[in-house]
């Protein structure tokens, strides 16, 4: 039903933008050079040619799970106490990023740095598309500043690892059996008050075949964490076989090119200069405070850009 809605909502929007062009064409006819009119039609074709990008731009979320919710998560990789700061502070952009579409966001899970910021953060991002919008945001994200923890505030680089992960709605896409699990509870060691710090609300999972694992203590009560824990479990398989896939039609294509989880994408530069350059698409934003408070449609928007180009090449 979300997804019959999202396409009526593209219909009409398509159709509108039908009706006004006709409507916009007549009006042009009928101006007779009136500089007046003239400037109100312009006005509006701009805002017509601003409908159809966003309309092409979604018609690069074509992938088999591009409509789906999102879980993200943000790892601290080189760089001491800067990079688990700097964990925190893409945590926290992603979470504005989610607030500014409209989309519901919340922590699932966070681990605490010894002392500042994050070693590890898990996000529920839910909306249209979060998981097509999301997916380019995978990768290692640097960051170059003046340390506030460097008493000689000499300027350190640190990095910061995101992974993208699609929600599915079925497990028919994944088989995941109960006794491939272990399930382990233990007592929270994050915020929460007594409650959680008291009774054993933590869930760890571990899936025997793969080894992956995953944890989950943010919620107040364990089976809310058992919940988050195997929906991010389900993500996370379902990720593992997507890579295989990929990695199959690379061999078949002889493609040599891997982008791996830990390849730069993005450098976040506040010293000597402020710039955050995508190393993709080599879109710069000179705006570094507005990218930390979530404005990354630019990014977002010429990533997805990048990806239609190679069709319409072939076309």
């Amino acid at each position: 039903m979300r997804r019959m809605g999202e396409l009526r909502s593209k219909l009409d929007t398509w159709n509108t933008i039908q009706k006004s062009t006709v409507d916009l064409l007549d009006l042009l006819e009928m101006s007779d050079g009136d500089p007046d009119l003239l400037a109100d039609i312009e006005q509006e074709r701009d805002d017509l040619l601003a409908k159809v990008e966003t309309l092409e731009l979604e018609s690069a979320l074509n992938g088999p799970h591009d409509h789906s919710d999102a879980i993200l998560v943000v790892h601290s990789g080189e760089g001491g106490i800067d990079a688990q700061d700097w964990a925190s502070m893409v945590a926290r952009m992603y979470l504005k990023w989610a607030g500014k579409h409209g989309f519901k966001a919340e922590m699932l899970d966070s681990t605490d740095g010894e002392e500042a910021g994050i070693k590890n953060a898990t996000l529920d991002i839910k909306g249209a598309n979060a998981y097509g919008l999301l997916r380019g945001e995978g990768g290692s994200h640097r960051l170059v500043r003046l340390s506030p923890f460097d008493s000689a505030h000499r300027r350190h680089t640190a990095f910061a690892l995101v992974e993208v992960l699609p929600q599915i709605e079925s497990d028919n896409e994944i088989d995941l059996r109960p006794e491939d699990v272990r399930v382990d509870t233990y007592r929270s060691s994050g915020a929460g008050g007594q409650h959680v710090n008291k009774t054993e609300s933590a869930v760890r999972l571990t899936h025997l075949p793969t080894g992956v694992v995953v944890t989950c203590q943010n919620e107040r009560s364990q089976i809310q964490n058992r919940e988050s824990a195997f929906k991010i479990l389900r993500s996370r398989l379902l990720e593992i076989k997507m890579q295989q896939e990929a990695e199959e039609r690379s061999q078949i294509k002889g493609d040599l090119k891997a982008a791996g989880f830990g390849s730069r994408i993005r450098s976040y530069v506040l010293q000597p200069y402020t710039m955050v350059t995508d190393h993709r698409t080599e879109a710069s934003v000179g705006d570094v405070q507005g990218v930390l408070d979530g404005e990354l449609d630019p990014f977002i928007e010429a990533y997805l850009q990048a990806q239609m180009m190679p069709e319409e090449a072939s076309a």
